[in-house]
């Protein structure tokens, strides 16, 4: 936030800046969903919906389950003010003071947030380079102790775009179920997975999972703010509790606009923008290399590349500030997602048209001699 506010400001006053700091895509939202929420704001759908999200949405979400071969029962779906919300929600429910709480890293931040509103204790697992990022069971086994009780994992995952295979989801999940813990997973970038790559969500892994989703990435709905989890039915009524306690409700004109989201129509434009998030990845990543950049994970989803700048002698957030006030580029220092290595990586958003990345890529050749 703060590189994207200062890129702000360069803009302000007349320079042009190549975004790829954020993690938002550069497409509008889908006019037939637009036009679904002008529609409900016209006929007056602005009152309260229940706590637990709008029947008929919840009923769209179970049916795009059922679409991928799932079978999620609307009574476990609970719609939520943003995945945020979901995950503020899910740490309340699930997690006490001075419980362990385990987190990738480099992973997203704002997770230890959540967790510190209830005073859990976010413990990272870190992962290495050398190892492709990949994370492994036999590591939450060496760590767990009698405070752990969960952990928190995402795929595609931010800010590096890896997919867990449906193997060590399960590993993950028979052990933490041996534990007596809770198993959280983001999937807030599902339907955003680079072509020729596989990928399973959690629930075709186990019941006894609890899934973090959004509208904001697949959908194009970040501003909105609606997203939604699914639990399981053990822990429906006590999330319901907390919902009407804390939430109230969602955002009542977002939800009827969402409704549309699942449309024929807005589906094809959803899978037509996933199409063009894989080729940006493709161009961006090619250019990089080109470049002499290194990128120990190539992307397999999601809007991100985790790239090496250690070449560079400098932390990232020198790296970062460099690159924006002497060139006009805006990426994100590695320092916002861990610790672990993390002044060695910036991440580059693809969430920015083919003809900027271009531009970027240009910009970089030229800064390259001036950095080193």
């Amino acid at each position: 936030m703060d590189i994207l506010s200062k890129a702000k400001a360069l803009e302000s006053a007349g320079k042009k800046v190549i975004h790829f700091e954020v993690g938002e895509s550069d497409f509008n939202t889908a006019e037939p969903i637009v036009s679904a929420g002008i529609r409900a704001l016209k006929e007056g759908k602005t009152k309260y919906t229940s706590a637990e999200g709008l029947p008929a949405l919840r009923n769209q979400i179970s049916q795009y389950y059922s679409n991928i071969g799932l079978d999620i029962p609307e009574t476990r779906i609970f719609v939520t003010s943003g995945a945020s919300s979901g995950l503020m929600l899910l740490s309340a429910l699930l997690f006490n003071r001075g419980d362990e709480v385990f987190l990738p890293d480099p992973g997203y931040p704002c997770n230890e947030a959540f967790l510190a509103q209830v005073g859990a204790k976010p413990i990272r697992i870190q992962l290495k380079a050398s190892e492709q990022f990949g994370f492994s069971a036999n590591a939450l086994e060496t760590l767990w102790s009698s405070c752990s009780k969960g952990i928190l994992l995402a795929s595609p995952s931010n800010p590096l775009g890896a997919v867990l295979d449906e193997m060590l989801l399960q590993e993950i999940a028979q052990f933490v179920e041996r534990k007596g813990g809770f198993f959280i997973l983001d999937e807030i970038y599902q339907g955003l997975i680079h072509e020729n790559e596989s990928y399973s969500s959690g629930l075709a892994v186990t019941d006894d999972l609890f899934i973090i989703n959004s509208f904001s990435k697949f959908f194009g709905m970040t501003g909105w703010r609606l997203g939604w989890v699914v639990i399981p039915s053990s822990a429906a009524e006590l999330f319901s509790r907390l919902a009407q306690n804390l939430i109230i409700s969602p955002n009542a004109p977002a939800q009827y606009a969402a409704l549309a989201a699942f449309s024929k129509e807005a589906m094809m434009i959803h899978a037509e923008r996933a199409e063009f998030f894989s080729h940006r990845a493709k161009k961006l990543s090619l250019g990089l290399k080109e470049l002499g950049f290194e990128i120990p994970l190539m992307p397999q989803g999601g809007f991100y590349l985790y790239v090496d700048v250690s070449k560079f002698g400098m932390p990232s957030e020198e790296f970062c500030r460099r690159l924006l006030d002497d060139f006009h580029i805006a990426v994100t220092p590695g320092t916002d997602f861990g610790t672990h290595e993390a002044s060695s990586y910036v991440r580059f958003s693809y969430t920015t048209s083919e003809v900027n990345i271009d531009e970027g890529l240009s910009r970089l050749a030229k800064a390259i001699p001036l950095l080193c």
